[in-house]
């Protein structure tokens, strides 16, 4: 009897489906990308039978969505997607990526066209290349393309489906009975249990710190503002020219902005290599060389070259752009945001450097605010005064060692070299010193 009880164990246990399950629930950019390519490979390396993707996403980056697709397309595993609300426009690119999809009650799929930041729709150019891309992915996994492309352009008939001159949305319900959609499942269980799949371990993918703390630091924000705090501590070591927390900033946040670039291999040494050359020649230009030059100007472009080519993929000197984007394009985008992001940088820096530095705000004490107004008795070190040293004229008052002299008519602010001068004294100029004129008196001794 135990005999038969470890057999039928052992038979389970060798029954046992392996499910690698991992989520994505935010904007399709870098940080999705690098938790599908370590889904995939955890997958691999687990020897998993199924990758099980929940997914939820208004859309995002279309050259991240495209990774993701060509991961799960290439995935050596069957691929299934939970639709736990939302898969619109790259979103729902990732999902026709799979093998089998589901979605739970309520959700919507599709609205694929090619949008900006404002959401207005993009060029024909950039909706050609995405319905290329979906039909593709259609095909290659058996679903039918017109559906796909319905998604993306809204000249696209689908008869009975879609010609309302819209881009195509599929409900839950809608897509199961288009063939876009195998069942509806309102959980990863039901989902498991729709898919025949009865016997099973789910496997939960676990991001580490340090990989929570990469996927925030390679989000395009983030870059975007550390780039401004790099150009905003040059900006304030300019100000003030020596080692200071200016340039510490601006240091820490290089840091920031290529130690996860590098780790995910966007950014070689050598274009770390360029961006230090760039600090180098700025410090030269800053510290060694005067005026602003040739240094100057060639350690900005490098640094900015250097900002921009680590966001384009290259191994060594080898740059890999997606064959169906422009290449142009591509170094375009990063161009984009490494500019906005300086640009906003530098204003940023100018506003801060006001309101930080000169504003009435515990960081004003940084800064001399007060006004030597000569209304109210200042007045800065006229060196024209030199002229009357040698000179000599009567005391205009009496001097205790401070009063007035009169020099053919001018009266002006002196001070004895030694003891009291009475008035109508005469006095001889010995010095200009310390922004005041030194008498004594004409038939006193040296």
């Amino acid at each position: 009897m135990l005999l038969f009880v470890l057999v039928a164990w052992t038979i389970q246990a060798q029954h046992t489906t392996k499910v690698y399950y991992y989520n994505i629930d935010d904007n399709i950019a870098k940080p999705a990308l690098r938790k599908t390519e370590k889904a995939v490979a955890d997958a691999k390396a687990q020897k998993a039978d199924y990758l099980l993707l929940e997914l939820n996403t208004f859309g995002g980056e279309l050259d991240a969505a495209d990774k993701i697709r060509t991961l799960l397309l290439n995935a050596p595993m069957p691929t299934m997607v939970f639709i736990n609300n939302n898969a619109a426009s790259a979103g729902a690119l990732i999902s026709i990526a799979c093998d089998s999809i589901y979605m739970a009650s309520g959700s919507s799929f599709g609205a694929a066209s090619v949008v900006n930041q404002q959401g207005e729709i993009m060029p024909d150019k950039y909706q050609s290349y995405m319905r290329s891309l979906m039909r593709s992915t259609a095909e290659k996994n058996g679903r039918n393309p017109d559906i796909a492309q319905a998604m993306v352009d809204p000249d696209v008939v689908v008869p009975g489906i879609s010609d309302s001159g819209k881009v195509l949305t599929f409900t839950t319900e809608e897509a199961v009975q288009n063939g876009y959609c195998e069942s509806m499942a309102d959980s990863r269980t039901a989902v498991l249990k729709a898919a025949n799949i009865e016997h099973y371990e789910i496997v939960e993918q676990h991001l580490s710190g340090i990989d929570k703390f990469i996927n925030f630091l390679v989000n395009p924000v983030v870059s975007g503002i550390l780039i401004m705090c790099i150009i905003g501590g040059l900006y304030f070591e300019f100000q003030s020219p020596g080692l200071g927390l200016p340039i510490i900033i601006a240091l820490c946040a290089a840091l920031l902005y290529f130690a996860p670039h590098y780790l995910e291999g966007l950014a070689a040494h050598w274009e770390i290599l360029v961006f230090l050359a760039g600090v180098i020649l700025l410090m030269l230009e800053l510290f060694v060389i005067p005026g602003f030059g040739v240094a100057g100007i060639s350690g900005i472009i490098l640094i900015l070259a250097s900002l921009i080519l680590t966001m384009v993929f290259n191994v060594g000197f080898h740059f890999h752009f997606d064959p169906d984007i422009d290449a142009a394009a591509q170094i375009g985008k990063s161009t984009l945001i490494v500019v906005f992001s300086v640009v906003a940088g530098f204003f940023l820096s100018l506003w801060l450097g006001k309101k930080l530095i000169t504003a009435d705000t515990r960081f004003g004490s940084m800064a001399l605010k007060t006004k030597l107004d000569t209304d109210k008795g200042y007045s800065a070190q006229d060196m024209r005064m030199q002229q009357y040293v040698g000179m000599t004229g009567t005391a205009a008052t009496f001097m205790r060692p401070a009063g007035k002299i009169n020099i053919d008519g001018q009266i002006l602010e002196a001070t004895s070299e030694r003891g009291l001068i009475d008035k109508d004294e005469p006095v001889v100029v010995t010095k200009f010193e310390n922004a005041q004129l030194v008498v004594r008196k004409k038939d006193a001794g040296v």
